[in-house]
C-alpha cells in the first residue's frame, strides 16, 4: 500500500501543480492592482494543498485545533518541525501568511516559482548573514498587517524537540506583535523528512495555542525562546480535543 499511495499523490501532485501554478499566475497578474499582498493567491494555494493533496488517501485524516485564536493582525507564528508535510498541514489554518523556507525549495520547478509569486521568504539553514537578512522581508510583511510563519527549530525534529533558535522571536520583539504557537503531530506518519515515500495512513493534528501578547514576553529573545519552547513541551503532552475540526 505504501507503494501504491506514493505513487498515486506524486501521480496527482504532478499533473496538478502545473495547472495551480496557471491559475495562481493568473489570479496574481489581474488581482495584484487591488491585492498586492497576495492574499487571494495564498488563500487559493492553502485550499488547493491542504484541500486535495492531503486528502488524496482516505487514511489520512487532519484535525485542526484552536483557528479562532489566530489574530487578525501581524503576529509571528511559530509552528515545530517534523517531515515536509508540515507546511500542508498548516495551511489548514487557512489565513494569510508569508512562510518562511529554505532557499533550496525556491529552485524547484512550479513549487518555487509559485512560492516567489506569494512573496514567500527565503533563508539559508546554517548561515548566520542569511538569518540576518531574512529578518527584513518580515518585517516588511509585519508592517503591512501580514502574519509571518518560522520553524524556530530551522529543521526537521526526529522524535524530539529541538531548540528553538532566536530569530522569530526577535522579530517578535523588535515589531511588539504576538507570538503564536502552532502545534504540530502526526506529519512523520505521513512522510519522513523530505519523502518521498507516502504511508497510507496518518493522523496529523494541528493545534493553535493561545497567542502570547508583547507585554508578556521574556526580554531577551533566547528567553522569548525557551518561553514558547515550555509550552511545546506542555501541549504536546495534552490528549486531542474531540470537538476539534476535521478538515
Amino acid at each position: 500500500m505504501k507503494y501504491a499511495v506514493t505513487l498515486w499523490f506524486w501521480l496527482v501532485f504532478l499533473v496538478t501543480a502545473p495547472v495551480l501554478f496557471a491559475l495562481g499566475l493568473v489570479l496574481f497578474l489581474v488581482a495584484y492592482p487591488v491585492d498586492p499582498d497576495r492574499r487571494w493567491l495564498h488563500a487559493l494555494v492553502c485550499r488547493w494543498c491542504h484541500g486535495l493533496w492531503l486528502h488524496l488517501s482516505p487514511g489520512w485524516r487532519t484535525r485542526i485545533e484552536g483557528r479562532e485564536l489566530l489574530p487578525q493582525g501581524p503576529c509571528v507564528l511559530v509552528a515545530n518541525h517534523q517531515s515536509a508535510a508540515d507546511i500542508l498541514a498548516v495551511m489548514g489554518l487557512f489565513r494569510p501568511y508569508k512562510f518562511v523556507a529554505k532557499s533550496s525549495l525556491f529552485s524547484i520547478p512550479i513549487v518555487g516559482w509559485m512560492m516567489s509569486l506569494l512573496g514567500y521568504v527565503r533563508v539559508t539553514r546554517g548561515k548566520f548573514s542569511s538569518m540576518l537578512q531574512m529578518l527584513e522581508p518580515c518585517r516588511y510583511w509585519l508592517r503591512r498587517g501580514m502574519p509571518v510563519l518560522i520553524f524556530p527549530e530551522g529543521t526537521y525534529s526526529q522524535g524530539e524537540l529541538l531548540r528553538f533558535k532566536r530569530g522569530a522571536f526577535q522579530l517578535a520583539l523588535e515589531e511588539h506583535v504576538p507570538v503564536v504557537p502552532v502545534v504540530i503531530e502526526g506529519t512523520t506518519q505521513l512522510v519522513e523528512g523530505d519523502g518521498p515515500w507516502m504511508s497510507p495512513r496518518a493522523s496529523i493534528r494541528v493545534r493553535v495555542l493561545p497567542p502570547l501578547p508583547p507585554e508578556s514576553f521574556a526580554r531577551e529573545p533566547a528567553a522569548l525562546a525557551d518561553q514558547v519552547r515550555a509550552l511545546y513541551v506542555d501541549a504536546l503532552a495534552r490528549p486531542a480535543d474531540p470537538k476539534a475540526v476535521l478538515g
